[in-house]
């Protein structure tokens, strides 16, 4: 992939969420909301603090993670729709 994050971003790839509820019922694509989980692809290497060192980030690529709704701003790679967003959008790390 060519694409680096700058600073404290990070970009992330969709997670699909099931296409079925715990009850059996199928949900059709109309009615399917956006996942909010997803896989981080690549990271920055960080923001800088008041004296100019970085901040390490606190996710890592291949961290599956849990973000908001409205998080991230949608953005095309190689012909994939991936996400990026800033680490502080990131809600959680999903162990």
């Amino acid at each position: 992939m060519a694409f680096t994050p700058l600073h404290d971003r990070v970009l992330v790839r969709r997670v699909e969420s099931d296409e079925k509820t715990a009850g059996g019922l199928i949900i059709p694509d109309s009615a399917k909301e956006k996942p909010a989980e997803g896989l981080v692809v690549a990271c920055g290497a960080g923001a800088r603090d008041d004296d100019g060192d970085r901040i390490a980030l606190d996710v890592k690529e291949g961290d599956k993670i849990l973000f908001g709704k409205w998080s991230g701003t949608e953005v095309t790679v190689d012909g994939e729709e991936l996400l990026i967003m800033k680490e502080s959008d990131i809600l959680g790390i999903i162990a």
